[in-house]
């Protein structure tokens, strides 16, 4: 008997993220997310939050080891890629249902343009990865007096 992941809600679950990615991202996500989705086999849930001075996105990776989470900026898009392995065989054999989401992840996501990408910070605490994204400071307006 070989064993498959029970997933009832895979179609519900793909129009939803199809209409997501329609409204939440410009054309770099959109772009971005086309060239994600043969490399994952899982997508990790994520919760973003907009305060007055930064972006905070919570993205729900239990089970794997932060050192091999890897958080990268590149061109206004930030990606999120990791891996949660399966089980030795021997574990493998005595499952007798699996539910949990095994295998490589890739999420992207298009920043605007006030996010300060030098200055990201990600860590990693009771699985839950938590990406910190400044804003940067708006100029000020500076009056430049003409002389006559």
């Amino acid at each position: 008997m070989s064993v498959m992941r029970y997933e009832p809600w895979t179609l519900l679950n793909r129009l939803q993220g199809d209409i997501g990615r329609v409204f939440e991202g410009g054309p770099a996500a959109r772009r971005a997310d086309r060239q994600a989705a043969p490399a994952s086999d899982w997508v990790p849930a994520v919760d973003i939050r907009e305060e007055d001075t930064r972006y905070v996105i919570h993205a729900d990776v239990p089970g794997i080891d932060p050192a091999a989470i890897e958080v990268s900026m590149e061109e206004g898009v930030l990606s999120i890629k990791g891996e949660r392995s399966l089980e030795d065989e021997e574990q493998r054999r005595s499952l007798r249902r699996m539910e949990r989401a095994r295998g490589s992840f890739l999420r992207r996501f298009s920043l605007p343009e006030s996010a300060d990408a030098d200055a990201i910070s990600a860590t990693s605490r009771h699985g839950v990865l938590e990406i910190v994204i400044p804003k940067q400071r708006k100029p000020v307006p500076k009056r430049i007096q003409v002389e006559g």
